[in-house]
């Protein structure tokens, strides 16, 4: 673990500018399509995941519930985090490229756009 540590501190680093550069690609299109679709959510600067409140009128399994029935598109709800998670659904940046736009795609097509209190 302790030469894992230091390899990490010390050695060559270059290839995870690529890595940066392809999260940052898809927080943008995610962040820009879910916005697009009545969220007014900032870029998360440091984070696998993008954290968004439900629309007004549904629950944060109910919204992931519908989303699922009518596009295909799998969200977590945030009460599986607890209570402090109700309210809020995540979605992963882990997946490629372009399963996060064909996701968006879906979801406009679907919804076209969602409203907030």
């Amino acid at each position: 673990v302790q030469e894992a540590a230091a390899e990490a501190l010390t050695g060559d680093l270059s290839h995870l500018r690529t890595l940066l550069q392809t999260y940052r690609e898809r927080r943008d299109i995610l962040i820009d399509g879910l916005n697009s679709m009545g969220w007014k959510l900032s870029r998360p600067l440091g984070t696998f995941y993008v954290w968004a409140p439900v629309p007004s009128g549904y629950t944060s399994a109910g919204f992931v519930e519908e989303v699922l029935e009518k596009t295909g598109v799998v969200l977590t709800p945030g009460n599986g985090y607890g209570n402090c998670g109700e309210g809020y659904f995540r979605m992963s940046l882990t997946l490629a490229t372009d399963k996060i736009v064909e996701a968006v795609k879906r979801m406009k097509t679907a919804f076209d756009r969602f409203h907030f209190d």
